[in-house]
């Protein structure tokens, strides 16, 4: 079965919005690269996969923007050609190697990770969230940054009950950010 994991760029005080952490160096691209590789596709909400094309979508010209640098396009490149499906009640067709994901979230996603392949990436805040809830992560993928946001939407607010969870990997970056990974903790039987 396919793992789902969940990867997001969080600040010490839980704060998971885009623009609240420190920009990304070339460090982080780096790892977020690499976790992209590992990804045999992505599940988007709405929010997230809107926010995701209008920054990492080719252009029709074939260029990519001038505000790039080198680190970002082997993201962009990994990002653009992955296979990408959307979760949304309000969009009625998407393109940039998506496609729609249909009917109840739990079932839906429980038959993405029976299909034959690699991993499951789900980013944003709301899907993970309600994935998180019906117990269908299997690991916990962040960089934490030094940074206090102190407003913005927070990391899996509302979860329904809580997730014990154990670390199975942490990295320190030079910026003072640290990438951990954390799967949860199996039920004894």
């Amino acid at each position: 079965m396919r793992a789902l994991r969940y990867a997001i760029n969080v600040t010490l005080d839980g704060c998971c919005h885009h623009e609240a952490g420190i920009p990304p160096d070339d460090e982080s691209m780096s790892y977020w690269t690499a976790e992209m590789a590992r990804a045999d596709a992505l599940l988007f909400g709405r929010v997230t996969y809107e926010m995701m094309e209008s920054a990492w979508r080719r252009p029709t010209t074939g260029a990519w923007p001038d505000w790039m640098g080198a680190s970002d396009i082997p993201f962009a490149e990994a990002i653009d050609g992955a296979r990408k499906y959307v979760v949304s009640s309000t969009l009625s067709d998407v393109d940039w190697n998506a496609e729609l994901l249909s009917g109840d979230l739990g079932p839906a996603v429980e038959q993405l990770k029976r299909e034959p392949g690699g991993d499951l990436f789900v980013g944003g805040v709301m899907l993970p969230s309600a994935l998180a809830d019906l117990g269908l992560i299997d690991e916990y993928s962040f960089i934490v940054q030094p940074v206090l946001a102190g407003h913005g939407p927070t990391l899996l607010a509302g979860l329904r009950e809580r997730i014990q969870l154990e670390l199975v990997e942490r990295r320190d970056f030079r910026s003072g950010a640290i990438a951990v990974r954390y799967r949860p903790v199996k039920e004894a039987a």
